[in-house]
C-alpha cells in the first residue's frame, strides 16, 4: 500500500464521520468501504506486476539428488 493511501485512510479513519456547520454539513466514508477500497486497489497492482500476485518456488526435498 503506499504512503499516501495509507495516510489516507488512516485521517479519514481518525475524523468524525458527520460534521455540521452554519456552512453546511459533510459526512465519510465508511471505514468498510474504505477498506474494500484498499484490497481492490492493492489487487489491481498486483495484477499488472509481471508475475500477477504470484509466486512459483520449486521446493527439493533434502536428500533428494536433482
Amino acid at each position: 500500500m503506499s504512503d499516501t493511501l495509507r495516510e489516507s485512510i488512516e485521517t479519514t479513519a481518525a475524523n468524525p464521520q458527520r460534521v455540521r456547520t452554519d456552512a453546511g454539513e459533510v459526512e465519510s466514508h465508511d471505514l468498510d468501504k474504505l477498506v474494500e477500497a484498499d484490497r481492490y486497489l492493492s489487487a489491481a497492482r498486483a495484477a499488472k506486476t509481471k508475475n500477477r500476485g504470484l509466486r512459483f518456488t520449486r521446493i527439493v526435498p533434502p536428500g533428494s539428488y536433482s
